[in-house]
């Protein structure tokens, strides 16, 4: 079954939502705010998207800017910097088995699933 790391206020997000809807498959819907994962669910995400975990942080993001960026993290620093604020995690992320991929690109999100 499919999984959608979802943040409802991201149009990025809800676009890929309404492209999974629109797939007829059977997928589950993961609100990270409210439910953020666990270090290993993190981890293991980063694994399948085959990404260090820097590229999943959303650089941009206040919370980066004033409490992280100019540190020098190791990855597991920054995993727990994204579960102690959510917000940072690149949204949406598509999970498919083994497998994961970061859904900003409808083409590549369709691609994925199918």
């Amino acid at each position: 079954m499919l999984q959608i790391y979802h943040n409802s206020r991201c149009g990025k997000s809800r676009n890929c939502l309404v492209l999974l809807e629109s797939s007829n498959k059977k997928f589950e819907v993961i609100h990270y705010l409210t439910h953020p994962p666990s270090f290993e669910e993190l981890s293991t995400i980063i694994e399948k998207l085959n990404i260090k975990p820097m590229a999943l942080v959303r650089q941009k993001e206040k919370i980066w800017i004033e409490n992280y960026k100019d540190q020098k993290l190791d990855d597991k620093q920054i995993i727990l910097a994204m579960i102690s604020y959510p917000i940072l995690i690149e949204r949406p992320i598509v999970v498919k088995g083994s497998k994961a991929i970061i859904g900003r690109d409808l083409e590549k999100v369709s691609m994925f699933i199918s």
